[in-house]
């Protein structure tokens, strides 16, 4: 087979042979020629296959749309009249000279050529690999990346090092059920799948290298919400050194600088964005994620605004004191000395500050408690023993004892800042392959049952519910 070249580059090779290969996307036939709309990865590329070629047109003949195919043949310049200006190939044409057929297609379950957000959207789900063929979510996903490939190359400049964590951890409450994943190797113990890596991002600073980020996998098992995913994406980073205005600074210099340069249609309202506090949103606005706009109608419009100075805790369905937002950030300077005493509880302020855009928040995150009796002091509050601190959380606290210097970070939802810049009704549309709302994998069918083996090599017996 000869050197295949992308769609695209074949404006560049005008009077050349080349070989492409993509998917069959239309056939048209006008008279006796045969169009071919041939689709990769870069676009659209017509082919010509005319009678006078007559083995290869009564090969192409035979040929049906989402059939995978290579066609080799020579470059035109199509005849003025006839160019394409909505194509980047509209000006050109090959005329076909060989015909490979890679696989046959049967009929799609449903059309691609369309957004597809009349499909049944379990049906696409189901088909997700066919869906993905959809030039909307092909853009959605390109967009994706440039914006990841944004953030890894300006926080690389910024001094940021980019470390993972591990996804097989230990189980701790962290405001939302962990996914637990049972051990063969030390039977009845189970780790837990990560609900954020705030504690290794935490303990990397303790380790000196005090400027850390990851795009991270985060999993959080949480009740059926029609738009949240059992498994999603942040932009998770952590400073040492650092006051509140440093974290806010950074965070907010990156959103500008993504939307100038990724989304540049896009048009933020307000720089440098506005801030409210909790007490202000929720008397303004009823929420402590407002939507600021001033045209709602206007879909390019960005309105990101701060929500700052929110209560550290708040009373759960059992009266005991819960934390609001993250059990390990720090009090306000000016309420430390309540925290340690564990007095005027209600009126305690966080460190917290979450990052809104057009209603969403798309981040949160806080200046932290880097002393082990006032992290110890938050989980009193909550009215956990000392006993349970220890065997929970123990290794922070051992941690803290070494040295640990200030410190704060955020964690961004990379995908719902996506949707929204896409103007994407949902997180599902920017994320390859998502699951329903309450977490099923239609295309892998799963969760499913696991054989009578696997679970007695993890020491698990199955108890069937009576009806």
């Amino acid at each position: 087979m000869e050197k295949r070249i992308y769609n695209e580059e074949t404006i560049k090779n005008i009077g050349k042979e080349i070989s492409i290969s993509g998917w069959v996307d239309t056939i048209r036939s006008h008279g006796k020629i045969l169009f071919i709309d041939l689709r990769d990865k870069s676009g659209i590329l017509q082919v010509v296959v005319s009678p006078q070629q007559e083995d290869v047109y009564d090969f192409a003949k035979e040929i049906r749309p989402e059939w995978v195919v290579a066609i080799s043949g020579v470059v035109k310049e199509r005849p003025e009249r006839m160019q394409n200006p909505n194509l980047a190939t509209g000006k050109i044409e090959l005329e076909a000279q060989k015909i490979e057929v890679f696989s046959n297609a049967e009929t799609l379950p449903f059309t691609i050529d369309s957004d597809g957000y009349e499909i049944n959207e379990e049906k696409r789900l189901k088909y997700r690999y066919l869906d993905l063929r959809r030039g909307r979510l092909k853009k959605n996903l390109i967009a994706r990346q440039e914006v990841l490939y944004f953030i890894r190359s300006f926080l690389k400049k910024e001094g940021f090092i980019e470390i993972e964590t591990p996804i097989l951890t230990k189980s701790t409450p962290e405001g939302a059920r962990d996914f637990l994943v049972p051990s063969r190797l030390q039977p009845e113990n189970f780790y837990a799948l990560p609900q954020s890596p705030q504690q290794y991002k935490q303990l990397l600073m303790v380790a000196g290298l005090e400027k850390y980020f990851q795009i991270a996998r985060c999993f959080r098992d949480e009740d059926q919400r029609a738009d949240r995913q059992a498994e999603f994406t942040q932009l998770d980073l952590e400073m040492s050194f650092v006051e509140r205005e440093d974290v806010m600074e950074i965070t907010e210099r990156l959103l500008i600088n993504i939307s100038r340069t990724i989304f540049p249609t896009k048009k933020i309202q307000e720089i440098p964005f506005p801030r409210l506090n909790y007490k202000e949103a929720m008397e303004k606005y009823n929420i402590d994620r407002p939507d600021i706009r001033k045209d709602k109608k206007d879909p390019d419009l960005l309105a990101f605004c701060w929500v700052v100075d929110f209560p550290f805790f708040e009373k759960n369905n059992e009266g005991k004191w819960t934390f609001t937002h993250n059990p390990f950030s720090a009090p306000k300077p000016e309420f430390m000395e309540d925290l340690l005493e564990k007095k005027n509880i209600k009126n305690i302020l966080t460190t917290q500050y979450d990052i809104i855009l057009n209603g969403f928040e798309i981040g949160g995150g806080s200046i932290r408690n880097h002393r082990p009796e006032a992290l110890e002091s938050v989980f009193e509050v909550m009215d956990y023993r000392k006993s349970e601190i220890k065997e929970k959380f123990g290794h922070m606290l051992e941690a803290f004892k070494y040295g640990a210097p200030p410190h704060g970070g955020i964690a961004w939802g990379l995908d719902r800042f996506l949707s929204l810049n896409l103007n994407e009704p949902n997180i599902r549309e920017v994320i390859a392959f998502p699951k329903t709302g309450d977490s099923r994998d239609l295309m892998m069918n799963a969760p499913s049952l696991v054989t009578e083996q696997q679970l007695k090599d993890l020491h698990i017996k199955i108890q069937v519910r009576k009806k």
